[in-house]
């Protein structure tokens, strides 16, 4: 299949999902996670009608940003502070906002470019040593300081389900704290799991290789 097929067959397995859960299927966005993709992939996918893309390094996304305009950018990689500044201004939502520093810097950039940047919490739901995020009972915290700064918006919570558990309990946790928090959107699922995420409450879904093929093996 082309990048045009496979993202109708994603757009058909979302709106499965959705029938599944009783919900409107505007109330899902998919994000086309485009890392490591040539830029013809992501042409091909928005002349099907693709409009929200993302990537993982902050270079990419400059790159493409600067090379694909008319599409709405998201970054959902981990973020170093000192890179901040490219992905700012470029990105609509930073999905992976996990600690104080980066917040503070990323308000910075943002006030000093005159824009309020949203985010979402990264949150580590399954309490993994090697995982970036938020441990569940520190969100709140985070999320107060978040408050407090001048051009930074928390817009809800991201989370990925350790690898070897079935993910829905993690996306269900994910769906109870961001309606304690009260914060509407919910970052959470991927290729592999991406429907039972929408089943749980998911807002925005994350999706590369089911739209984009997979990435070719590292050469050694």
């Amino acid at each position: 299949m082309d990048v045009a097929e496979r993202l109708a067959r994603v757009r058909e397995r979302i709106a499965a999902a959705c029938a599944r859960a009783g919900r409107d299927p505007a109330t899902v966005r998919l994000v086309a996670v485009s890392k490591t993709k040539p830029l013809e992939m992501l042409r091909a996918a928005q002349a099907a009608g693709q409009r929200i893309f993302a990537e993982n390094y902050a270079q990419e996304l400059r790159e493409k940003a600067d090379a694909l305009p008319g599409v709405e950018w998201h970054f959902v990689g981990a973020l170093q502070t000192n890179k901040a500044k490219l992905v700012v201004g470029r990105a609509a939502l930073i999905h992976t906002c996990d600690r104080l520093a980066l917040a503070q810097e990323l308000s910075k950039r943002a006030k000093a470019a005159g824009l309020l940047q949203r985010v979402l919490i990264e949150v580590n739901v399954g309490r993994e040593p090697q995982k970036a995020g938020v441990l569940p009972e520190n969100v709140a915290a985070l999320l107060a300081e978040i408050g407090k700064l001048p051009a930074l918006s928390c817009a809800g919570l991201m989370c990925i389900p350790p690898a070897q558990d079935d993910p829905r309990p993690h996306f269900r946790s994910l769906r109870n704290l961001g309606q304690a928090l009260d914060l509407p959107e919910l970052s959470m699922g991927m290729t592999a799991d991406f429907e039972t995420a929408i089943e749980e409450g998911a807002t925005l879904v994350r999706i590369g290789t089911a739209i984009f093929g997979e990435r070719p093996p590292v050469r050694s």
